[in-house]
């Protein structure tokens, strides 16, 4: 699978996920939501770059209750529970989420 950010071409696994991690941009994350069926709006965004920290400063990608956590720390209660995520991201955070960001494929996700 690829995907054509900017005249140049991504090489993504299979199931969508980035191949090489350095190429991710917000471009090519536009191109993968669209994948994903996913309308990126400032929500996803706040979720995709929270992802992106959490990964960038501890080497991993986050479970999902210390996702939870995390998003109600910083942006209250409202917008931390499942729910509220999978209103998001219809395929849930490890799977759409992670995959827009540009994370590597978590053990045991298709």
């Amino acid at each position: 699978m690829q995907a054509e950010v900017n005249g140049k071409i991504i090489q993504l696994s299979e199931a969508g996920w980035l191949e090489d991690l350095s190429e991710w941009s917000e471009e090519l994350a536009h191109e993968i939501a669209k994948n994903e069926k996913v309308e990126l709006t400032d929500e996803h965004w706040d979720i995709i770059n929270l992802a992106r920290e959490y990964f960038e400063e501890n080497g991993k990608v986050c479970e999902p209750r210390t996702f939870s956590k995390l998003m109600k720390k910083k942006f209250g209660k409202d917008r931390s529970d499942s729910k509220y995520l999978y209103s998001l991201f219809p395929y849930g955070l490890i799977k759409s989420a992670n995959k827009i960001a540009g994370l590597p494929r978590p053990k045991g996700c298709s």
